[in-house]
């Protein structure tokens, strides 16, 4: 259906077409929910949106609830779960096309799923693929600037995340029998035999745009914070935010740990910024189950997420990591969390995406790796039909700005998988190899719509076997 909608975009004259743009995306949505019977009103759906944590929290949150006891689906950048199966995002797209996407909600009712959570993104929001999804959650993990070139400032990127916390006003109010699963009034059946589902919005108050997320209605309103003392009227929060703590956050071993609901939660996941997402799934499996040992059972069983600070190891003698840090702030906070593994040098191989995507970011992520890692290999991550010469100058130039120095400890590679063997052979025992910005994403987006098979976790496993093989 997808591809018909595309065949007959093509027929309407440009200047027709980007005068309806928003009427089509509104219909191609609404057109994919009515195909497939509108199935997001027969679960309890969550949204996750932000600019950073999306994906981990949603996962922390489907291996929470589904150790919990629920049958639970999930839609996110790295990984699709229909109840049934799981298996990796291979559409290069968050929020992906809206049949696929009302498709796979059809797929995790007709599975029995008692809760589907929708990783939610600002450039689906613009595109109405939120619409006809019947929202019952919403998380808020935080904001800072992304696709801002895309949506015309930051103020519009925030404004069009928004839209999606204003939608939950329109949503349908959702009843669950003893079993949490969706039910409608039947006869002989009242609703108040049935449990009502809240309206809730759960977000990180220790992000200054909380309060701007928390300011639309809903029924219940959470925020979770590190800090001691909060002042709702001098931040504009909510007077009836409940507000739900954590504290003594630790980098240890196995993972990071931190205390909360009066328990010490230890996660087998690195980076102390875990805590926050881990925060945000346990408040939301609170609203299904009471039980919280449950729930930091199902945290704690979560021992990594494809692509996110993904350890490569082939039996090297030096640390590989493949992370989807792609701008950066994310990219910042990776580095505050290998910088506290043991290491030599730290290698970045690195990219930024092409598309008209957020141009201005690129001198800063070669700025930022040129400072903190001791050596620089940039190259093409996704270039679209940009010039992926150019992206990769730009990105240099910040890595220059740093004091790195050409073909010493800057090199410029625009093929990404000779990029990574580069890095690779050049590691020594004790180094850290850092790939950032794709994670496990399955594509490489070229010119002309070319869409490339990839995996940097895969490619990076095969170039370790070829620097093994050739020094053996």
């Amino acid at each position: 259906m997808d591809k018909l909608f595309s065949f007959l975009k093509k027929l309407i004259p440009k200047k027709l077409f980007k005068a309806a743009v928003p009427a089509y995306h509104y219909l191609l949505s609404w057109s994919a929910a009515l195909y497939y019977s509108f199935p997001a009103e027969k679960m309890i759906v969550i949204g996750v949106t932000g600019t950073i944590g999306k994906t981990t929290t949603s996962y922390l949150l489907l291996r929470t609830l589904k150790e919990c006891g629920f049958k639970v689906g999930l839609t996110s950048t790295a990984i699709f779960n229909d109840g049934e199966k799981e298996w990796l995002n291979d559409k290069r797209m968050t929020m992906v096309g809206r049949f696929f996407l009302q498709g796979l909600l059809a797929k995790m009712a007709k599975n029995g799923c008692q809760i589907a959570i929708v990783e939610t993104t600002s450039e689906g929001i613009r595109q109405f693929r939120h619409k006809f999804i019947n929202y019952d959650w919403l998380i808020f993990t935080g904001l800072f600037p992304e696709h801002i070139e895309s949506h015309g400032g930051f103020e519009n990127y925030k404004k069009a995340k928004g839209k999606l916390f204003e939608h939950l006003k329109n949503c349908s109010l959702q009843y669950v029998d003893d079993k949490f699963k969706v039910c409608r009034s039947k006869s002989g059946l009242k609703k108040l035999d049935l449990n009502r589902i809240k309206k809730t919005i759960i977000a990180n108050i220790d992000d200054e745009n909380a309060a701007y997320f928390l300011s639309f209605w809903a029924e219940e309103k959470i925020g979770f914070t590190t800090r001691d003392k909060i002042d709702l009227l001098a931040e504009n929060l909510p007077e009836n935010l409940q507000i739900e703590k954590y504290s003594e956050i630790k980098t240890e071993e196995q993972g990071v740990s931190f205390q909360a609901f009066g328990k010490k939660i230890q996660l087998s996941l690195l980076g102390e910024f875990n805590a926050a997402n881990a925060m945000a799934a346990a408040c939301v499996a609170r609203l299904a189950e009471k039980n919280i040992e449950k729930i930091i059972a199902g945290l704690n069983s979560v021992k990594g997420i494809a692509g996110r600070m993904e350890k490569i190891d082939k039996g090297q003698p030096f640390t590989v990591i493949v992370d989807y840090a792609f701008e950066p702030n994310s990219l910042g906070k990776l580095y505050d969390t290998i910088e506290k593994f043991p290491h030599n040098r730290i290698i970045n191989v690195l990219g930024s995406a092409g598309g008209g995507r957020d141009v201005a970011r690129r001198p800063k992520l070669g700025l930022l790796a040129g400072k903190r890692a001791d050596i620089v290999i940039i190259t093409n991550e996704d270039p679209y039909d940009d010039d992926p010469i150019l992206i990769i100058e730009q990105i240099g130039a910040g890595a220059e700005t740093a004091g790195k120095k050409v073909n010493f400890d800057l090199f410029k590679i625009p093929d990404r998988r000779e990029a990574i063997r580069k890095a690779i052979s050049i590691a020594e025992e004790g180094d850290l190899v850092l790939i950032s910005g794709k994670g496990s994403e399955q594509l490489m987006m070229m010119a002309n719509g070319e869409k490339i098979p990839w995996d940097d976790r895969e490619v990076a496993r095969e170039e370790i076997k070829n620097l093994v093989t050739c020094n053996t």
